[in-house]
């Protein structure tokens, strides 16, 4: 029962640090950075604010969906191991 709750609070505490960390982060590739560097040095009024959002969003997604199949995955060998106890 205590590794149950303990697992189920790191997961939902690493949730939670993988959901706000990138708000802080300001990553950009090389190739995106370039891009921004050039499209303001011509002063030409393009918007580039939601550069770095789309990057992160990008970035997430493999991440969320790698962690619903390893959630499944886990609850359905943990499904397996109960029933192999009976």
């Amino acid at each position: 029962m205590k590794k149950t709750l303990f697992a189920g609070a790191l997961a939902v505490l690493l949730g939670v640090l993988l959901s706000v960390l990138p708000l802080h982060v300001q990553a950009q590739c090389i190739m995106c950075k370039a891009q921004v560097q050039s499209t303001q040095s011509e002063k030409d009024g393009y918007d580039t604010t939601g550069l770095n959002k789309g990057i992160l969003y990008l970035m997430t997604v493999p991440y969320v969906l790698m962690g619903t199949v390893g959630y499944f995955w886990y609850r359905n060998s943990k499904k397996k191991k109960v029933a192999n106890d009976r």
